[in-house]
């Protein structure tokens, strides 16, 4: 999925120049961004729209490099700018990785970067699984508990007054 190349540029690349190549991914739990392709430019003139590997030719000199991915809400998700120097005959390998909440920007740099709000992803996951886990464990301790507190239904016996109406039989 990532050694896509795709040459694409708005110039000449003249006698002298170099390359600029891009890697661009996002995390498989971000799988939402995969059905967008993010949009590459280069001095403001579009340059590429594919996740991937893209080489892109550019003269030797200054460039600013733009990428982000056009979204539901907000409408441009992982907003990264870079400013490259480019030497004659050189290749300057970038990577940038979308951000995993939707709101933060984008990372772009020599690679490897990191997924910006990785961190946040993995405590919210936590969070989750713990509300989870208390849910399930909740569940089995009152169905496991017998005596006084259940009904012959094996009900609790609150929720078997909700459903009969506190008279043992089904209201309805």
């Amino acid at each position: 999925m990532y050694d896509h190349q795709q040459p694409q540029q708005s110039w000449g690349a003249p006698q002298g120049g170099g390359a600029i190549a891009l890697t661009l991914k996002f995390h498989p739990l971000a799988f939402m961004l995969g059905l967008f392709k993010p949009q590459v430019e280069i001095d403001g003139h579009p340059a590429a729209n594919a996740w991937g590997r893209t080489v892109l030719p550019v003269p030797a000199g200054q460039h600013h490099v733009h990428v982000h991915v056009p979204y539901l809400l907000p409408s441009r998700v992982g907003v990264a700018d870079l400013g490259v120097t480019v030497q004659p005959g050189q290749t300057v390998e970038l990577e940038y990785r979308a951000p995993m909440i939707a709101f933060m920007r984008g990372a772009m740099g020599a690679p490897p970067q990191k997924y910006p709000g990785m961190g946040f992803t993995i405590a919210m996951l936590v969070v989750v699984a713990v509300l989870l886990l208390c849910v399930c464990g909740g569940i089995l301790v009152a169905a496991m508990s017998g005596g006084d507190s259940s009904t012959a239904s094996g009900l609790p016996a609150v929720v078997a007054a909700a459903f009969t109406g506190g008279n043992g039989h089904c209201s309805g």
